[in-house]
């Protein structure tokens, strides 16, 4: 389950086939893990749907819960 933790901290937020893929473990593996960390309150993750094309990819979407990316570089809008 660790391992599925540090992808997320390490990438902030990720689909479940990427997480799969990084760390070469089988996708209902993953789901597992997520469904576990996520009853936990470890995880937020949401249901995703893609359409590529004709493709059609059902996907979770997933990072730590309470993760705040930070700001990107560059000028930022002042405050009104």
């Amino acid at each position: 389950m660790s391992d599925v933790l540090q992808c997320l901290k390490k990438h902030g937020q990720r689909l479940d086939l990427e997480i799969a893929e990084e760390t070469r473990v089988p996708l209902a593996a993953v789901r597992e893990r997520l469904s576990e960390l996520s009853a936990a309150g470890a995880v937020v993750m949401c249901r995703l749907t893609r359409y590529e094309g004709a493709r059609t990819i059902e996907a979770w979407q997933c990072r730590v819960s309470g993760f705040v990316p930070a700001p990107a570089p560059g000028r930022k809008p002042k405050a009104a």
